[in-house]
């Protein structure tokens, strides 16, 4: 999901007025007759870090979506690239517990 400031197309550094005129020349590229779904998309952006209260509201209260991908990724790396994992070391790691020695004996790799 993308981030009000990068719809916006503006940093998080970026002042009110940037902020405005960044909401602004995207609603004129894309205007509600054209793509209705964008332009609310756009507008809630805008809403969302209008001004310094509403930036800190964000910043303070929203949670940034997870790349479950690059976790997936990095919970199943091995020490030898394109070895894939196998079943069982996959089925080893979702009974896993929460303690360290049970993940570490479930995750395959080269003791030195």
């Amino acid at each position: 999901m993308k981030t009000p400031y990068t719809l916006l197309g503006v940093t998080e550094q970026a002042t009110d007025t940037q902020i405005k005129q960044a909401y602004l020349q995207k609603v004129r590229d894309s205007p509600p007759d054209r793509d209705q779904a964008l332009f609310q998309q756009i507008q809630k952006a805008f809403e969302t870090i209008k001004d310094a209260k509403s930036r800190l509201a964000y910043a303070l209260f929203t949670i940034p979506a997870a790349d479950f991908n690059a976790l997936l990724s990095l919970a199943f790396r091995t020490e030898e690239p394109g070895k894939p994992l196998r079943a069982d070391d996959f089925m080893s790691l979702l009974s896993a517990g929460l303690d360290d020695q049970t993940i570490l004996a479930a995750i395959p790799y080269k003791k030195s």
